[in-house]
């Protein structure tokens, strides 16, 4: 089956087409998360994103080039740990199409693989029913429930605990 996305790595030429893609995203984005919209907020981003312990990845359509998405391995812990964190949205446009599922499996391929990680995991908000159905689709499995979890916009969220280990 022909690949329909391909990651790319977050780069600062990605800024333009990125706070659009965010700006126009927000209704889609509404409580779960606040990517950078602005060019101030994506170059704090990036720089946060450099280095061997976050990594950011835009997830692009084949066929046109198309920003779908971005994905994030932060706080990647090596040792006999070897684990992350996952995040994750989808941009307007983009959203159940199927096409988000096809990246975080390549995502989830390249941290098992080339990163070397034994286990993701992603912090979900218990209504945020299509994130949990994506990463139920990619064979992340429930461990548990935090409560008042992360901080979002600007309030306490409680958080559905989801992980995969490398087989």
């Amino acid at each position: 089956m022909k690949k329909r996305v391909r990651l790319a790595p977050l780069n600062p030429e990605d800024e333009g087409p990125f706070t659009s893609a965010a700006r126009a995203s927000r209704k889609l984005h509404a409580k779960w998360v606040k990517p950078p919209s602005t060019p101030a907020a994506f170059r704090d981003k990036l720089k946060h994103m450099q280095g061997t312990v976050n990594l950011a990845y835009c997830i692009r359509r084949t066929d046109n080039d198309a920003l779908v998405g971005a994905v994030e391995i932060t706080q990647i812990v090596r040792g006999p740990f070897r684990s992350a964190y996952l995040g994750y949205y989808a941009f307007e446009g983009h959203a159940r199409q199927g096409l988000m599922r096809e990246g975080l499996q390549q995502v989830i391929r390249l941290a098992f693989t080339k990163l070397k990680l034994h286990r993701l995991e992603a912090n979900i908000q218990p209504e945020n029913i299509p994130s949990i159905a994506l990463v139920r689709a990619c064979g992340f499995k429930k461990e548990g429930y935090s409560p008042r979890y992360l901080r979002i916009r600007g309030r306490w969220r409680d958080h559905e605990r989801w992980a995969i280990v490398a087989s």
